[in-house]
């Protein structure tokens, strides 16, 4: 029998809400003149808890987001601390305000529902506090997803934990009605390994276990790799695609995922040290697969928080360094054009496939190419200094013709197995410039 539906823990939580109702505060308060209004937790208590974070003490010039506020401690202990605060709650606490008023308070307070607010609504945040409100809401991974995306840097999570045991596999129970403690509004109850499971599914890169307070877990999650050592080279990046549907359109609105399609001499890679970053956040991949000799490929999650536009995308691997960045367009629609130098000199004179070197057209499908020829290429120019760009989502080449009287180079890349047919732009990128895009045919074998 788990804890929840353990008899004794719901009469221990019975008297637990007595008192709270007796109290009227969750939270105690310490006044400016030295007062404390009691609450159901302690000052200690309250402090207690927020010390399971690496939390900075001196907080000038971040902004913090408290969701499930309440009372309000955690966010005035933000603000104390020198944070620009917004408290978020699912309803509205006459006592938050209160309290606010008794403090001479500046935090924010907003009313809404984490599974339906995204940093659209709210915006982004340095930290966000996420105490105590998992097990309350019925679509975690969603709630957690939206967390991410109004993180910058971290945010700090405390979960009521059906057990503490770091090596059982990831489970969670689900309350109907009020298994949990005899609450209607307690739905879920992970163990650990399926709380940081779900924040790494939201989109966190990485994440920390620090430990539990009796039934409650406190996992602290990174938007970023944390410090890298590199000593070894980049893996050669040939391509990315959109995981989902194999095309090079991706969006920040919708659960897209990116997979990067790469050559490396590294042995034995993984979920746990390849390091895909996207834009200005890293994303652990869900799925890392050696595809030939030295070939690889990994599929990681578009991180969560990312505007519309234009956004770089790198890989490192092991104790590699990271590739040269790649450009994809999230939610760009049908306006695909990059914003480059053009220079009359960098121009393309003609496209064929890579392999029938048909004129104007390229075969889609496994193993496939495209080659194209172009002028005002540098002479020193390697298949490093170039790359394609296909539907405004870059291909690195993986070969280039060597520099012959000015004559136009030819520039190889290959293209991701899943595109579909039809029309696409195709344009040359250089030494920070760009050629005017040129269209061709994406086409099916044609079987004899």
């Amino acid at each position: 029998m788990s804890e929840a539906r353990n008899p004794h823990f719901i009469e221990e939580n019975r008297r637990q809400i007595e008192r709270l109702n007796k109290l009227g505060w969750y939270h105690s308060l310490e006044l400016p003149d030295g007062q404390v209004i009691e609450g159901h937790q302690s000052i200690a208590q309250l402090k207690k808890r927020v010390a399971q974070f690496p939390i900075p003490a001196d907080l000038t010039g971040k902004r913090v987001l408290d969701i499930g506020a309440w009372d309000g401690w955690f966010s005035f202990e933000m603000e104390r601390r020198g944070a620009e605060v917004m408290a978020l709650d699912s309803t509205r606490n006459t006592r938050l305000l209160e309290a606010k008023k008794l403090l001479g308070s500046q935090i924010d307070y907003y009313i809404g529902d984490i599974c339906r607010l995204t940093y659209r609504d709210l915006g982004m945040f340095d930290i966000v506090l996420f105490f105590g409100v998992l097990y309350h809401v019925k679509h975690p991974v969603m709630a957690l997803e939206n967390v991410c995306g109004m993180c910058r840097d971290m945010a700090c999570i405390e979960s009521f934990v059906t057990s503490t045991d770091l090596d059982a596999p990831p489970v969670m129970e689900f309350y109907e009605t009020t298994e949990l403690r005899g609450q209607l509004d307690n739905w879920v109850g992970p163990n650990v390994p399926c709380l940081l499971a779900f924040t790494r599914t939201a989109g966190f890169a990485r994440t920390k276990y620090e430990g539990a307070l009796a039934e409650r877990a406190h996992v602290t999650a990174f938007r970023d790799w944390g410090k890298e050592t590199a000593t070894t080279a980049a893996p050669d990046v040939v391509c990315v695609e959109n995981a989902n549907t194999h095309s090079h359109t991706f969006s920040a609105l919708e659960d897209d995922y990116i997979t990067f399609y790469f050559r490396s001499d590294a042995a034995d890679l993984n979920c746990d040290n390849v390091r895909p970053v996207i834009g200005d956040f890293a994303s652990r991949p869900i799925h890392v697969a050696r595809t030939g000799e030295s070939a690889w490929q990994a599929t990681c999650k578009i991180p969560p928080g990312l505007t519309a536009g234009w956004h770089e995308a790198t890989l490192a691997v092991a104790s590699s360094t990271r590739c040269r960045p790649l450009k994809i367009g999230l939610d760009m629609g049908e306006n695909l054009s990059w914003v480059a130098k053009r220079d009359a000199a960098l121009a393309i004179t003609r496209i064929t496939d890579g392999k029938t070197f048909e004129d104007d057209m390229a075969i889609v499908g496994p193993g496939s190419a495209i080659s194209v020829w172009a002028t005002g290429l540098r002479d020193t120019a390697t298949s490093a200094d170039v790359s394609l760009r296909l539907n405004g989502t870059t291909l690195p080449a993986i070969w280039l013709a060597p520099a012959s009287n000015g004559a136009p180079r030819q520039i190889n890349a290959l293209l991701p197995a899943g595109l579909e047919t039809g029309p696409a732009a195709v344009s040359v990128v250089h030494a920070g410039k760009e050629t005017p895009p040129r269209h061709v045919r994406l086409t099916h074998l044609r079987l004899a």
